[in-house]
């Protein structure tokens, strides 16, 4: 550590001592601007001292432990550094505001000149802690997304054992709006319209999807994935669908929509590979649109992707 030089704390001493008229405005900057530290503050007489008596008695205590506190005073010459504007002192009457005045600006202008070199130093400082903290926060929300999908993963086992396969339908319709809200994909819980019961819908880059559920013991049929595709035909040319069968499809199912397709499909096995942290939810998702752009076909297996 480079220490500080005599200048630069004298250019400090005089700027602070000068930069206000009332001893009011004086303190409120030296309590604002070391807000973050108060212990400097504490035991300085503001009542009793002349504003360059307290300055002295600050700067003094910077000196002695400039070890540690260098970085604080560096901010502190910044701060009195970028004042342009002395309220206070232009409300004096003549003469004395203009010769006031000029030992402010000069005082102030005489700091700026000792603290050029400091700013870069601050910036880089600053960049640095501001890099840190988003790092922390990141680290943070990824341990809290791990958390979330391991819950999500022990939850879809413990619906793998569920007997009651009505109550199962419906808990997996939660599980899946709770999965997509992990990847911000907006869900909405099913809802009925005059026509028929949607089991859900979620937004994802940009596009809207109709969700369909299906944890039944069968792969979906040919009828089934029909009925699903007009569905979501019926919603606008916009609309794209998203069938989600924990078993599986059947073969004319898939062929049915190998060609031309207005939904995507996830088996079970796509669900355990996303909850087994193997492949993000979006990730997938990406890949099997593209996918259904590229050839039409509704499936892309995640096991295709992941490896």
């Amino acid at each position: 550590m480079k220490r500080l030089s005599t200048e630069a704390y004298q250019a400090l001493r005089d700027s602070l001592a000068v930069m206000t008229w009332f001893k009011r405005p004086f303190q409120t900057f030296l309590r604002t601007a070391l807000r973050d530290h108060p212990e400097l503050l504490a035991g300085l007489d503001f009542d009793g001292s002349t504003k360059r008596e307290v300055a002295d008695d600050l700067v003094g205590r910077l000196i002695a432990q400039e070890e540690r506190l260098q970085d604080v005073t560096i901010r502190l010459m910044l701060e009195v550094a970028a004042v342009d504007r002395f309220p206070d002192i232009e409300r004096l009457e003549e003469p004395d505001r203009s010769l006031r005045l000029s030992e402010a600006r000069d005082a102030v202008a005489h700091m700026k000149a000792m603290t050029e070199r400091f700013a870069d130093r601050v910036a880089e400082q600053e960049r640095l802690a501001a890099e840190r903290e988003s790092h922390k926060a990141h680290a943070v929300a990824l341990r809290q997304f791990e958390d979330d999908l391991a819950d999500l993963k022990e939850r879809f086992l413990t619906l793998s054992a569920a007997t009651d396969a009505r109550q199962r339908g419906y808990d997996f319709e939660k599980f899946l709006a709770d999965l997509f809200k992990t990847f911000d994909m907006e869900p909405r819980l099913g809802y009925s319209t005059d026509l028929e019961q949607i089991d859900g819908s979620l937004t994802f880059d940009t596009d809207d999807y109709i969700v369909e559920a299906k944890w039944i013991k069968e792969t979906v049929s040919r009828e089934t994935a029909d009925a699903f595709a007009a569905k979501v035909r019926r919603k606008g040319k916009n609309a794209l669908g998203l069938i989600i069968a924990v078993n599986g499809f059947s073969g004319p199912a898939l062929s049915a929509y190998s060609e031309k397709t207005p939904f995507l499909a996830v088996d079970g096995g796509d669900l355990f590979l996303v909850l087994d942290s193997r492949i993000r939810l979006d990730d997938l998702l990406k890949a099997k649109k593209r996918h259904a752009n590229e050839t039409g076909s509704c499936h892309l297996p995640a096991s295709a992707v992941v490896n």
